[in-house]
């Protein structure tokens, strides 16, 4: 059984999915008006690892993730470059997906867009409408009555009547009854530009909230497994989803929720004014690879605070340069020793132990803690040449069977065709004892991040 903490009841749970065939998953993605930054990535990553777990659980996972191409920000940011709408959200899509793949993100099966869900839109604001959910304000807007929803406040753990405008209070400036109440349609201002769509409530454009619940619904039903995303989201975005989803579909909505704390970086939270503002593209312009980003961003229990460094990125890189010369050293076992291992008992502990970290809320830390200690065990074994060639595959096998989960052994890093091929001129200029031009060539490699080992089987390289 997997235990998931949720949000909603403020415990940890048992996880019993509405149809065991099937888990349906919603996640949070990125609003399309810039480059996504490692905070970002941090719910991304946390996303993954949960979808990876309920997949190494044995379940069959549907995954929705939202792109989030129309609200304040993008508009903006199209009107202040000068660009349309569509082009600028294109290109900030395609360079998330590209990040994506640079993490070994497994995609979602769907990433809806907000604007190509208008009409889906306007029909749900008509339900809450009809129902009295919801008014229409002189400017073409229409609101959500908070008022009208016993429920408001559960997920933040908030009392509705004590909501002042203010940091933690959506504050549009639109006319409505009640500080309190939030927009589901935006009546038309000349700052929107040419970003616009008819409504019966006049010309317009969505709420960012809404958006999340009809896409979410569109795709995974009225009542769904898990929702998840950053504390951030939590009030007021996934607050006002459950209101307004409760109320015009009159179902559960949502049974899990799940969500990741902020990242730090080095010690303080991050933002352009002190310089240690980051997207995965200025990490990767600094020499790190993609797969020590994702050990680092992985590498913390999703409910506590990362502290995101440049330190832990070269730690990252020797644990993964570990396990892949645990790999290394499992393909060269070519003897048949036939001796008393013990291999089957410390495989058989160290999957229970990975596994009960892992199905105990995501505890990735434990899991990896319990993946290293086993892996110095099966180093210890092949120093003594204790482990025979068949014994090795199975090790390896498991070995590759987690990384299923952590997705770090087995990746698309790679060094250029250039870098190939100084390795090769390095072998020849060893072989033709020319060792003033093999050290040159060690030592450009090395300038350029990448180690050179000689071993009896030959020369192999990993990531500084």
């Amino acid at each position: 059984m997997i235990d998931f903490y949720n949000t909603i009841n403020k415990k940890k749970e048992k996880f019993i999915p509405i149809n065991k065939d099937k888990i349906t998953l919603y996640t949070c993605g990125p609003t399309v008006y810039n480059y996504a930054h490692i905070g970002n990535f941090r719910a991304y990553i946390f996303e993954d690892l949960l979808r990876r777990t309920l997949e190494y659980a044995g379940y069959n996972v549907f995954q929705v993730m939202n792109i989030t191409d129309i609200d304040d920000k993008t508009i903006k940011r199209s009107i202040d470059d000068g660009v349309s709408l569509e082009e600028l959200t294109n290109k900030y899509t395609d360079a998330f997906f590209e990040d994506l793949d640079k993490l070994n993100i497994i995609r979602a099966h769907e990433y809806p867009r907000a604007t190509k869900f208008i009409e889906q839109i306007i029909e749900m604001i008509q339900k809450l409408v009809d129902k009295g959910f919801a008014y229409q304000t002189d400017d073409n807007s229409v609101f959500f009555r908070v008022s009208q929803f016993s429920e408001y406040g559960k997920l933040a753990n908030l009392n509705p009547d004590d909501m002042k405008i203010g940091d933690r209070v959506d504050n549009d400036e639109y006319e409505k009854e009640e500080i309190r109440d939030f927009a589901l349609w935006k009546g038309y201002k000349k700052e929107d530009g040419d970003v616009h769509w008819d409504s019966p409530w006049g010309k317009g454009r969505p709420g960012w909230h809404i958006e999340c619940s009809v896409m979410s619904t569109f795709y995974l039903g009225s009542s769904f497994d898990i929702h998840c995303g950053g504390v951030d989201n939590i009030f007021p975005h996934h607050e006002n989803e459950i209101a307004q989803s409760k109320c015009a579909l009159d179902d559960k909505f949502v049974n899990y929720w799940l969500h990741n704390e902020h990242l730090l970086v080095e010690n303080q939270k991050m933002s352009k004014s002190l310089g240690n503002f980051y997207t995965i593209r200025d990490i990767l312009d600094k020499g790190y690879k993609s797969e020590a980003i994702r050990y680092v961003l992985i590498s913390s229990h999703y409910r506590q605070k990362l502290n995101f460094t440049m330190h832990r990125l070269d730690d990252a890189q020797k644990a993964i340069n570990k396990l892949r010369e645990l790999v290394r050293r499992l393909n060269e076992v070519e003897n048949s020793i036939d001796k008393d291992s013990n291999i089957d008992e410390i495989n058989k502990n160290f999957l229970n132990d990975f596994k009960r970290n892992l199905y105990d809320d995501l505890n990735i830390s434990g899991s990896l803690g319990a993946l290293f200690t086993w892996a110095n065990k099966i180093f210890s074994l092949l120093d003594k040449n204790n482990l025979n060639k068949n014994e090795s595959k199975k090790v390896k096998a498991i070995l590759l069977d987690v990384d299923r989960i952590i997705g770090i052994i087995e990746t698309k890093d790679d060094i250029s065709e250039e870098e190939k091929k100084l390795i090769l001129l390095r072998e020849a200029a060893r072989k033709n004892k020319d060792w003033e031009e093999s050290d040159r060539i060690r030592e450009e490699l090395s300038n350029r991040g990448i180690i050179i080992e000689d071993t009896p089987t030959g020369t192999i390289w990993k990531f500084k």
